[in-house]
C-alpha cells in the first residue's frame, strides 16, 4: 500500500513554496500519495487529508528567527487535534528556507520538532552527512548547509522562486523520498505487529 504523505506549508514570497512542491515530487517519486497544503488557504478538506495521512511534514521560511507567524497560525489550530490526539504515531519531518545561510533555521526546525513531539508523532530527521564541507566539494552537494534535523535552504532575499538553489530543492526532493521510504517500512511492521497480536 502506498504511504499518504501530506505537505503543509506556509510560503511568504514563494520560495518554501518551491521547496514544498520539492519534497512532494520526492515523496511522489518513492510511491506516495501526496497532498501539498498551503496553510494560508486552509480547507476543510485539508484538515480530513491531515489526518488521514500517514507521515506530515512541514514548511515554512525561516521570519526573524523562527517558522513564520503563517505557519504559526496554522500549528495552534491544530491544538483540536492534539485534543483528541488524532495525529498521535504519525510520522513527521520538516523543511525551511532563509535568507542567511545560517539565519537560526535550526530554531525552525526545533519548532517543528517540538509540534510533533506535543502531538506524539515521530520525527524522521533528513539523514544526510553534511555537503560542501571539504575543498573538493561545492555549493551544489546535496545537504550544503549542513542541517541534521531538516533540510534547510537558503536563497538571496533579492531572488524570486526561480531563484531557490537547485542543491536545496534536490535536499527536499531525498527528504520527500526519505519520508516515503521510511513510513512504509514503519506502516508495514506496524500491519505486521497488529496481526501477530491478533493472532
Amino acid at each position: 500500500m502506498d504511504p499518504v504523505v501530506s505537505i503543509p506549508y506556509y510560503s511568504g514570497y514563494g520560495h518554501t513554496a518551491v521547496l514544498a512542491g520539492a519534497v512532494r515530487d520526492g515523496a511522489s517519486a518513492a510511491g506516495a500519495r501526496t497532498h501539498l497544503i498551503d496553510v494560508a488557504n486552509i480547507s476543510h478538506d485539508d484538515w480530513n487529508a491531515l489526518d488521514a495521512s500517514e507521515a506530515i511534514v512541514f514548511g515554512a521560511p525561516t521570519y526573524m528567527g523562527a517558522a513564520a507567524a503563517g505557519f504559526w497560525t496554522f500549528a495552534e489550530a491544530t491544538s483540536g487535534r492534539w485534543q483528541e490526539q488524532r495525529w498521535k504515531d504519525k510520522l513527521a519531518a520538516g523543511f525551511t528556507n532563509s535568507g542567511g545561510k545560517s539565519g537560526d533555521k535550526l530554531n525552525t526546525l526545533q519548532n517543528f520538532a517540538v509540534l510533533a513531539a506535543q502531538h506524539g508523532m515521530l520525527w524522521i530527521s533528513l539523514g544526510l552527512t553534511t555537503g560542501w564541507n571539504s575543498a573538493a566539494g561545492s555549493e551544489n552537494d546535496l545537504n550544503r548547509l549542513g542541517f541534521f534535523l531538516g533540510a534547510g535552504a537558503q536563497t538571496f532575499v533579492d531572488a524570486g522562486p526561480d531563484g531557490v538553489h537547485p542543491a536545496d530543492i534536490a535536499t527536499c526532493e531525498w527528504l520527500g523520498r526519505r519520508v516515503t521510504e521510511t513510513t512504509r517500512i514503519f506502516t508495514m511492521g506496524r500491519r505486521v505487529v497488529e496481526t501477530a497480536v491478533a493472532d
